[in-house]
């Protein structure tokens, strides 16, 4: 009896912070979406010998062997890596890529889950818990950061994104976000962030962004988005030149608003950018009607309310 288990983990768009720490103690807070189609993809079975295929391959190995060392597994493995999220563009790669290299090997040797204390090991979520929480359960996540003594940021609200709106992205495969060393910087590197800003945030979250989901309300929740990313758009904009990394993405992205697209924005540090429509009809027709910036690329996307897909395949050799 051979056995192996493929894991599905969706990217996220990061639609905003609700506050920055300004001191030790200090809690962030953010507002984020699982999306569809853009994943990744990996496939985990026992081996007579170690062997790993597909993209980031590097970075499969070293999780593979802080968790076969966490887990105490002696065994080898096979992995197969069928598809990653682009790495840096703000849809959430390095978390995504350690879920699910950690959910599977759990799955194939028989470990309870444990998501959040696997995703803490690497070091993710130390900011924004979207992508852990967004593993579980799909939907438009709102977390309020870590609280004292807590592994990760503390899920506050799930709501249904609605199935028929869409997400219009934006991308530039010519440059990265920030990240890394250079995101620890930004940060340190960045004033203070005010409180009266982090106030107007929250309130733009829960008095139009959740009401608006809860009543199916497009124009409201657009802008609520824009808002938030307006104003955490001019707080990093001396750190990523501008409210958004990328030019071509900025003006791709004007252009998609002035067509009737709504709730424009930056995922995390970028390049990747959003905007919202009532429906697939809506979105291509918003996209047709303009003319891309050289370098964008667009791509129409739903929001997804599940969370990761785990597939567990046994066969009988001796039958096969």
């Amino acid at each position: 009896m051979s056995e192996s288990v493929t894991i599905k983990v969706p990217a996220r768009l990061h639609l905003g912070f609700l506050d920055i720490p300004r001191a030790s103690g200090d809690r962030f807070g953010s507002v984020g979406l699982p999306i569809e189609d853009i994943a990744t993809v990996v496939t985990i079975a026992r081996a007579s010998k170690p062997e790993i295929h597909g993209a980031e391959a590097i970075r499969v190995a070293q999780h593979m062997t802080t968790f076969c060392n966490h887990l105490g597994i002696a065994a080898h493995h096979h992995v197969t890596v069928h598809r990653t999220i682009p790495s840096h563009i703000g849809l959430g790669s390095g978390t995504q890529i350690a879920l699910a290299i950690s959910a599977a090997l759990r799955t194939l040797h028989h470990f309870e889950p444990d998501i959040v204390n696997d995703a803490i090991l690497l070091g993710r979520g130390s900011r924004s818990g979207i992508g852990i929480a967004a593993f579980n359960k799909g939907g438009v996540i709102i977390d309020a950061g870590k609280g004292h003594g807590s592994a990760a940021p503390t899920v506050i609200s799930r709501i249904v994104f609605p199935e028929t709106w869409r997400v219009i992205l934006v991308f530039d495969t010519s440059t990265q976000g920030i990240h890394g060393q250079e995101e620890i910087e930004a940060f340190k590197t960045l004033p203070p962030f005010p409180v009266e800003i982090s106030a107007l945030i929250c309130r733009h979250v829960v008095m139009s962004l959740m009401p608006a989901l809860m009543e199916r309300n497009l124009p409201l929740f657009g802008q609520a988005v824009q808002a938030i990313q307006d104003e955490i758009g001019r707080y990093f904009a001396p750190a990523q030149g501008g409210i958004f990394t990328s030019r071509s993405v900025e003006a791709t992205i004007h252009r998609l608003a002035q067509a009737g697209a709504t709730g424009i924005g930056q995922s995390s540090w970028g390049p990747t950018g959003f905007a919202f429509a009532a429906s697939q009809k809506q979105a291509e027709h918003i996209v047709k009607s303009i003319t891309p910036d050289a370098g964008a690329k667009i791509q129409i996307v739903a929001g997804r309310n599940a969370g990761a897909e785990i597939t567990h395949t046994l066969l009988n050799l001796a039958r096969a």
